[in-house]
């Protein structure tokens, strides 16, 4: 007890300094031995269902893993040592289960302490292959199905910076490979340069350049030769008797991705000029199609720079674009072109048309169709049948339209013209199946075809498996879950036709398995997996899905977890944990997506673990921000925040579980943003913790999350919803923590140590924790534990030992 006050009052008197030198801590026990459970690995099945690929992975990295060689480069993060991304995620062992039953087995011949990534299975399935990164670099492996043998492919000289680095030929006995050239040179170290000259940047008269705050840009001429030099590859054909020959030379690959026939090759590369604005993406680029030998055939497509795009979120290039290969044809180009300039502020009948070019492609394009709003991708099926969807971000609408690709001329029928926010009225997803070319196409059978949806309505969520008659466009329902005590999501189908599916079946303490179930037999269902479930301390915790108002009427939900000591009477403290969202209807608003069957999950920056320190949680609160009609939901941002949180503790507090004077608010990004917010425009909590948030929206003036106006447009707006702006307010304690290493747009490290002065300046009590190495979110064991560490301290001394001469003034919910 002695040593425990004494930790206790140390923790107080470090928060009351203004810098604290501590070493990475360790959390409770109750919440350690929660957070270091096992995962369970993930699984890859093949397409029959046969033969399943179990991944297993580590539930962090290490901090010595992040302090690792990085370069921050044209929006990209490169080990320039290893030349693979600095944050990939590795897989720590690769088993594999022959047939449906039986446990994983190990697979011969696996490097010893492999760190693997970028798995994939042959196009003949009897292949699946990966990436190994040495110390030195990234090798290609790949794995004989039949004998369960792995085999080396190539030496740890891929390049796998700039995402995946191969991808197989049709036939399944060779890749395409990218690997480092020869003539790569040396980097230039940013520490050891001398600059030659400043580094300067124009702006032409009346060229608007209206983009979001990025990270990781190239900032001079020194990131500039490192981002080429590191992007740089060749590209090899290797073949899976390990040898190999040179297909094409040194230059930026972006993408590479064979026709449907295998015949032909898309290839897309990077060119300068660079920029200092946006990422690599948005670079110039050159599509190139070439024949299977490397051949050139076709220069298709140009793109300059992009740097100037009309704003709004629904803005596009003029020009061919998504080009892609029709899956359901041999060697068949398709693409997109806009109607409207690109601009969403043109008014037009239809703002996109598609079109397609067939191989050798000499000939004129053929317009397949037009949609009304912007394309958003086509389901092939056969020669005259295929699904279209567009979609419109301010109204957000979305249709689905069925079409025959033979005949332009031939209207196409809209199947649904719906709120994409409505989740009640989704049709669900088109089934698909592989062709002849083994490519994905729908799984159509006499004119009919499959749909699989979540099911989602007010009554709770019963996902379903339609059948639709294209001809008629009538639905039938094949299956819908009657399962009211378990979650049943259907996963994909094994033979829509004969009624296989592959299920995934889970339960508040049961963790997601996998099942086959034939929904025409009526037999048992099959078991394909069997984890179990790695939080048995927690998997009684009471858990529900809990309904209530908003004062202006809007029905709000949230998860509530009582404490795992809960006792019948007595009012215990609360964290509630939320992340705002935007709408454009109150109905879409109302709607409930929780299921309180949903297994219990304690990810690493969940709020669960307080259920094991007396806690009530309420998790995934509702936080509609609504905009109807003319009025953009962020006009009214700070109000409506405030009454969703009122609401959520009015319920809970009614249910007799609470003490309301000691209620704590958290969440991540937005959900930090939100926190601070509602800190300083009520007075309805104890503390806060706000994780890698924005506080001052003037430092993202060309938008932010779903704003489209610019501070110019709305300043009233950007000022009003800053916490920054209203730092005058905040006297509530507030934890704020942010990875050092941030690298999601508007969400500078910055953002949390202006923010953390201002208050400091003005006298608030507040925490800035920085994260060395770490991104927008944490990976290091070392940075969680001590995240959870901060986070239990701060609630111990804020909100469950909170000091009665601090009382909240029930009164005035808002502040003035």
């Amino acid at each position: 007890m002695r040593t425990l006050l004494l930790s206790f009052f140390l923790t107080l008197a470090a928060i009351s300094f203004g810098q604290v030198n501590l070493s990475y801590q360790k959390p409770d026990q109750s919440i350690l031995t929660l957070a270091e459970a096992p995962l369970a690995p993930r699984i890859s099945m093949d397409n029959n269902g046969e033969n399943i690929i179990f991944l297993y992975r580590s539930n962090y990295k290490t901090i010595d893993e992040l302090s690792e060689t990085e370069m921050r480069l044209g929006g990209l993060r490169i080990n320039p040592v290893t030349n693979i991304g600095s944050r990939t995620t590795f897989y720590t062992d690769i088993k594999m289960r022959k047939g449906q039953e039986g446990d994983p087995q190990d697979i011969k011949g696996l490097p010893e302490n492999g760190r693997f990534a970028y798995v994939s299975w042959s196009p003949n399935q009897k292949y699946a292959t990966f990436t190994n990164t040495t110390a030195q670099g990234v090798e290609l492996w790949y794995v004989d199905i039949n004998t369960a043998q792995a085999k080396k492919l190539t030496q740890d000289n891929l390049n796998a910076n700039m995402g995946s680095p191969y991808t197989w030929f049709k036939d399944s006995n060779s890749l395409l490979v990218q690997t480092l050239p020869s003539s790569k040179k040396e980097l230039i170290d940013p520490k050891e340069s001398v600059p030659e000259g400043p580094t300067i940047s124009v702006s032409e008269a009346g060229v608007k350049a209206q983009n979001r705050t990025y990270q990781d840009l190239l900032k001079n001429p020194n990131d500039e030769y490192n981002f080429e030099q590191l992007a740089l590859s060749d590209i090899q054909k290797v073949n899976l008797d390990g040898t190999s020959s040179n297909w094409k030379s040194t230059d930026i690959y972006q993408s590479m991705n064979f026709s449907p026939d295998g015949n032909y090759v898309m290839v897309t590369t990077i060119s300068k000029p660079f920029s200092y604005l946006v990422p690599y993406s948005r670079f110039p680029s050159t599509t190139t199609i070439y024949d299977a030998k490397g051949k050139l055939v076709k220069k298709m497509l140009e793109v300059p720079l992009i740097e100037d795009l009309p704003q709004g979120f629904m803005a596009e290039r003029t020009g061919m674009r998504d080009l892609n290969w029709r899956n359901d044809h041999p060697a068949t180009l398709v693409w997109t072109e806009a109607l409207d300039g690109g601009d969403p502020a043109n008014e037009v009948p239809f703002r996109d048309e598609v079109f397609q070019q067939t191989a050798p492609f000499t000939a004129k394009k053929q317009s397949l169709l037009k949609t009304k709003d912007r394309f958003a991708g086509i389901r092939w099926g056969n020669e005259n049948t295929a699904i279209a969807y567009d979609n419109w971000w301010n109204t957000r609408n979305t249709r689905t339209y069925l079409f025959d690709p033979s005949n332009a001329n031939k209207t196409p029928k809209v199947l649904s013209d719906r709120n994409y926010q409505d989740v009640y009225s989704d049709p669900g997803n088109f089934v698909t199946t592989l062709n002849a070319y083994d490519e994905s196409v729908l799984d159509l059978h006499d004119g009919k075809a499959y749909l699989i949806g979540d099911g989602y309505s007010d009554k709770g969520q019963f996902p379903f498996i339609d059948e639709i008659n294209l001809k008629s466009q009538k639905t039938e329902r094949l299956y819908q879950s009657q399962l009211t005590d378990k979650v049943e999501n259907i996963a994909f189908a094994l033979d829509a036709k004969a009624g296989e599916f592959v299920v995934q079946i889970e339960s508040k303490n049961e963790y997601p398995n996998y099942y086959i179930r034939n929904i025409k037999k009526r037999i048992g269902l099959q078991p394909l997996t069997q984890f179990e479930n790695p939080f048995k301390s927690i998997q009684d915790v009471h858990k529900e899905v809990i309904t209530y108002k908003r004062d202006d009427g809007l029905p709000l939900t949230g998860t509530l977890y009582l404490p795992t000591d809960y006792k019948e009477g007595e009012k215990y403290p609360m964290i509630m944990w939320a992340y705002p969202r935007e709408y454009k209807d109150k109905n879409s608003a109302a709607q409930n997506t929780s299921n309180s069957n949903e297994f219990t999950y304690p990810s690493y920056g969940s709020p669960l673990y307080w259920v094991t320190r007396g806690y009530v949680v309420l998790d995934d609160a509702a936080f509609p921000i609504v905009g109807e009609g003319d009025e953009q939901p962020n006009d009214s941002f700070v109000k409506q925040l405030v009454g969703n949180a009122k609401a959520a503790i009015d319920a809970v507090d009614a249910m007799g579980y609470i003490d309301r004077d000691r209620v704590a608010v958290g969440g991540h990004s937005y959900g930090a943003f939100m926190t601070a917010n509602l800190l300083s425009h009520s007075n309805l909590f104890a503390a806060g913790i706000a994780r890698s948030g924005a506080y001052n929206r003037t430092l993202t003036p060309f938008g932010f999350q779903s704003e489209e106006r610019n501070y110019w447009e709305a300043p009233e707006v950007y000022n009003t919803m800053s916490p920054f702006m209203n730092a005058e307010k905040m006297k509530t304690p507030l934890l704020l923590i942010h990875g050092e290493a941030d690298n999601n747009s508007g969400t500078y490290p910055m953002q949390s140590e202006r923010y953390f002065n201002a208050l400091k300046g003005l006298g608030a009590p507040v925490r800035l924790v920085m994260l060395p190495k770490e991104s927008h979110g944490y990976s290091a064991k070392e940075s969680i534990m001590h995240m959870l560490w901060e986070q239990d301290q701060w609630l111990e001394t804020y909100v469950k030992n909170k000091k009665i001469e601090q009382p909240i003034n029930k009164k005035e919910t808002i502040k003035n």
